[in-house]
């Protein structure tokens, strides 16, 4: 057993052996749970009534959770390696799926090869990093993980013709909506489910021994919606409502706009004759996509469930999020690949051993923070030795850094006695482009690295977003600020849900000037 010395304040990540200053504990387990293109699609706490997530319920009414996370890039694999590195995409260097932060950015320390460093036994299930050449081919083992990660046999089916098409025939398609029998399914199971059994026997395999960080990737509620039918039918879709507000804000810059070319290229959603870039898609389909979505949070949901049973939550931390949002006809789109908060926003919950007793309100933190903060906040919630902020003037060095900020003092009781500067409390993002107009080749919502020529970067803080889109160069990674492709201001006061582009108003412009000077510093 590791023993480690931690402080009284401590006690929420501890198994109390004697009140005196400093304890001798038992170093918590983590489970890690990640979900892929999750909004904060969850009732209790984030306050979604359409959602039916029991699990994830309990999860928030347990523990802590935080109201404005968001991610650094609105795309799988730079999400998952910002997070997974504590370090923003520039520094990573990644902003598709092509290359390795090993070999192209730095030899930078992961959050399970930290754990592992100090003596945990870590465990990849599912999609935790973005298996392929981001992640070298092996989820970074044996760098994050102390065994090879578990990738469900029937993953090669995700994008396959499985899908029963009533509106053909019942011929098989590549549909975007997909209820299945899962038995009916190739390999007669689906990703999720083979994902939470590998996870529990895992759980069952470690109760005792070595303490471990265990990461548990859940591939919903990402399209295609290839979910067990009987999810569906707890979502009728006459409770979803059509938006009054789903379409581009007035004065949007092209730039920003994605045209959600993977939910384009299903056969179902081909067969609709959306036209490119800006058709509105009509309004049953609408309706049918909200409905699926919310099914396939219910089903991941009640696969969390089954993977709680077998945790021993008396000495686990239990964290989860997503890897970005996902819109639902905001802003007319419906995907990811933007810069706004409906693109960028997750849910984190963290649930410490021995929940306190505290009211549901002193547990919800509004503070805007960001997904990489999560690094260095589970470092120093099982009591390792604090990871340091990378120098700001020096994100590259290989040492091991974040650039996030540790959460651990939101966490404390007394919040009031955060150490964190208020002024720290903004999240950036940031979205690149091939070009100022959407094309379908390059693929604006996925360019390629070399195809890059614009990158919008964003900022969020308590009231505003500002996001501009800028000149970068892919070849030596270089902003050009001097040439300004669109800008975007939303004023959350007045417009929660990012439908006013306020950018010409006159009497904002000192504000516009004050953000912009920020963004600026932070991005030179």
């Amino acid at each position: 057993m590791k023993i480690v010395k931690v402080p009284l304040l401590f006690l929420c990540t501890t198994i109390l052996v004697s009140v005196i200053e400093t304890q001798i504990i038992e170093r918590p387990n983590v489970l890690f749970i990640i979900l892929d293109d999750f909004r904060p699609a969850i009732k209790n706490g984030y306050g979604d009534e359409n959602a039916i997530t029991p699990n994830i319920d309990r999860l928030v009414q347990d523990g802590y959770y935080f109201a404005n996370v968001f991610a650094q890039q609105a795309l799988c694999a730079p999400s998952r390696n910002s997070m997974l590195t504590g370090r923003r995409p520039d520094t990573v260097r990644l902003y598709d799926f092509y290359s390795y932060w090993r070999q192209t950015a730095g030899n930078f320390t992961t959050l399970p090869q930290y754990f592992k460093q100090n003596g945990y036994h870590t465990h990849s299930v599912g999609k935790v990093f973005h298996p392929g050449a981001s992640s070298n081919f092996t989820d970074d083992y044996p760098h994050s993980w102390s065994e090879p990660t578990y990738h469900p046999s029937t993953d090669e089916f995700s994008n396959a013709s499985v899908c029963i098409d009533p509106e053909d025939g019942g011929r098989m398609k590549r549909n975007l909506l997909c209820p299945v029998v899962p038995e009916m399914q190739p390999l007669h199971s689906l990703p999720d489910i083979q994902s939470t059994e590998e996870a529990k026997r895992f759980l069952q395999e470690h109760r005792n021994g070595d303490p471990y960080f265990l990461a548990v990737g859940y591939r919903k509620p990402h399209i295609p919606f290839r979910i067990p039918f009987k999810y569906l039918d707890l979502h009728s879709k006459s409770k979803f409502t059509t938006l009054d507000l789903d379409y581009p804000p007035y004065g949007l810059p092209n730039v920003a706009w994605s045209s959600f070319l993977d939910v384009r290229n299903r056969d179902d959603f081909t067969r609709l004759n959306v036209s490119f870039p800006f058709g509105r898609v009509p309004e049953d389909f609408k309706l049918r996509i909200r409905q699926h979505y919310y099914a396939a949070v219910t089903y991941v949901d009640d696969l969390i469930g089954q993977l709680l049973k077998d945790v021993d939550r008396s000495k686990t931390i239990v964290a989860l999020t997503g890897d970005h949002g996902w819109a639902l006809g905001e802003h007319g789109q419906w995907a990811k690949y933007s810069n706004y908060d409906v693109a960028v926003r997750v849910p984190l919950i963290i649930n410490l051993p021995d929940a306190f007793s505290d009211s549901i309100d002193k547990r919800r933190i509004d503070n805007v923070v960001e997904l990489l903060d999560l690094f260095p906040t589970l470092v120093d919630l099982a009591g390792l030795p604090t990871v340091q902020r990378c120098d700001e003037q020096r994100p590259h060095k290989p040492q091991t850094c974040v650039e996030g900020k540790s959460l651990y003092s939101l966490l404390q009781r007394n919040r009031s006695s955060s150490s964190i500067e208020s002024d720290e409390w903004i999240a950036y993002s940031q979205y690149p482009r091939p070009g100022p107009y959407p094309t379908l080749v390059p693929n604006s919502d996925e360019p390629k690295l070399k195809y890059i020529k614009i990158m919008g970067y964003s900022m969020r803080t308590e009231r505003f977003r500002y996001t501009a889109w800028i000149k970068f160069n892919p070849l030596i990674f270089k902003r050009d600020w001097t040439t300004l492709y669109g800008e975007e201001l939303y004023d959350h006061a007045i417009d929660p849900k990012e439908n006013m582009n306020l950018i010409d108003r006159e009497p904002l412009s000192s504000i516009r000037n004050v953000l912009q000077t920020k963004l600026k510093e932070k991005f030179p």
